[in-house]
């Protein structure tokens, strides 16, 4: 635990969160997604969104700047900046849970890349250190730096992204040595390590497909309002801007692992399942890494079968759907990492920055931010904070359902277009209900 006493796993603060009733929040948000649905179905019958001609040029003076070689160089520059202070902490800082690495790590990187990749787009890609030495490489050498060895197998898709999202949330909700500097040191270079190689490899498309944080970060980036038409900077509605999304082998393992392992994080800390742990004898390492991977494949599972018990038409196969419609879990995804994880983003992301300002833990004052006090105003408003948890959740589904709506009037026959889409609605109420659950129950 942290001196100002937040600890570094992931957590909600528990029910003491939520002063509302859970049960008038779960039939609330079921029918919320169900009137959705009835009025779609009844006033949204063609589809609206289309990626080659949605939005609108982005304002000239904006163009200019964020395609100009000065902007790509600052941001490579100050996410390679991040990077090497962040490497100086963890390899010549103190292994002490004071250490910044663990808030860069587990805060900044983690959670802290949604509401920037939400806001601004896809922040990695434009800051990823990986992607900075990649380049580097290749201008030693002489080579392109977006063509690689090999042709990156499409059949490939998502999959390496989906393993490694699997690796990092095993490492923060499983491993039980998460806040040692070894084990985090560790992690982190052979992430470095991959992400090199698979870049020689195969070039800038490895990291597009298979570097876990590029795929988190340009997934959830789809909801912004920041998107490309080719190579043009246009504005679009968040909705219009998910469509854009790229339905590759292995979507849907990558949206599930987030899902998931967001749900599990709840789930672990109830008090049924602590209770169960304490009464078995079978190790609570295996039962936790268990659970996790029962959480991911589970929510795989619901959203496969909510996709494929439908009707088509003769130019589908049932087995394209899931990707094609995966896109639609993304709005519920953030929703509930708004609902997991507002206030420890907020407070121990505060107490990172005071923190860092000490890389080795000798009472520096590097970046002046060591006096700074942490405003903890979220846990002394847990009215608000619970009504907000609620509302993303809720909101996120409903902008779910949206998205999944105007995707199936376009790829299912007339006669499918809506009763195909109610096994995919039970899914998303499922999903409703039983996040909800977890999110009081924590």
């Amino acid at each position: 635990m942290s001196p100002d006493g937040i600890t570094l796993a992931h957590g909600i603060g528990g029910a003491k969160d939520l002063p509302i009733s859970p049960e008038l929040a779960i039939a609330g948000a079921s029918a919320a997604l169900v009137v959705s649905f009835t009025v779609l179905a009844v006033a949204w019958r063609t589809p609206r969104y289309d990626a080659a001609t949605s939005g609108r040029p982005a304002p000239a003076l904006v163009r200019r700047l964020v395609d100009s070689a000065g902007w790509r160089v600052g941001c490579r520059v100050l996410g390679f900046v991040v990077f090497l202070y962040a490497a100086m902490a963890a390899v010549l800082g103190k292994d002490l849970v004071i250490n910044p690495i663990f808030g860069i790590f587990y805060v900044w990187w983690w959670v802290g890349l949604v509401p920037l990749s939400v806001l601004l787009g896809p922040v990695w890609k434009a800051i990823s250190p990986v992607r900075t030495i990649n380049l580097a490489f290749a201008k030693v050498s002489g080579s392109d730096p977006d063509r690689g060895l090999l042709a990156y197998p499409d059949r490939l898709g998502y999959w390496p992204a989906a393993v490694g999202l699997f690796a990092f949330v095993w490492m923060e909700l499983v491993y039980p040595f998460s806040t040692e500097l070894g084990p985090v040191r560790l992690w982190c270079a052979a992430y470095v390590a991959v992400m090199l190689v698979g870049g020689a490899l195969f070039g800038s498309t490895f990291y597009e497909r298979a570097d876990p944080f590029e795929v988190y970060s340009t997934l959830v980036s789809h909801l912004s309002v920041w998107g490309r038409r080719g190579d043009l900077l246009v504005v679009r509605s968040p909705l219009a801007n998910l469509d854009t999304t790229p339905a590759r082998p292995g979507l849907v393992a990558v949206v599930a692992v987030l899902f998931g392992s967001t749900a599990f994080d709840s789930f672990k800390d109830s008090t049924r399942w602590l209770s169960f742990v304490q009464s078995t004898d079978t190790s609570s390492y295996l039962l936790n890494n268990l659970a996790l991977l029962a959480f991911c494949v589970g929510v795989g599972l619901v959203f496969v079968a909510g996709c494929v018990l439908t009707g088509l038409g003769d130019d589908l196969r049932r087995r394209e759907l899931p990707n094609r419609l995966a896109h639609s879990v993304v709005p519920i995804i953030v929703g509930y990492i708004i609902a997991h994880y507002l206030r420890y983003l907020v407070e121990v992301g505060q107490l990172t920055l005071v923190q860092a300002s000490d890389p080795f833990s000798d009472g520096s004052n590097y970046l002046g931010t060591a006096n700074l006090d942490p405003i903890y105003w979220l846990a002394y408003h847990p009215t608000f904070l619970a009504n907000l948890k609620v509302l993303a959740v809720v909101a996120g589904h409903v902008l779910g359902v949206i998205a999944a709506h105007d995707r199936a009037i376009r790829l299912l026959p007339p006669r499918h277009q809506l009763t195909g889409q109610l096994p995919l609605l039970f899914a998303m109420v499922a999903f409703t209900v039983g996040g909800l659950y977890l999110l009081f129950a924590a």
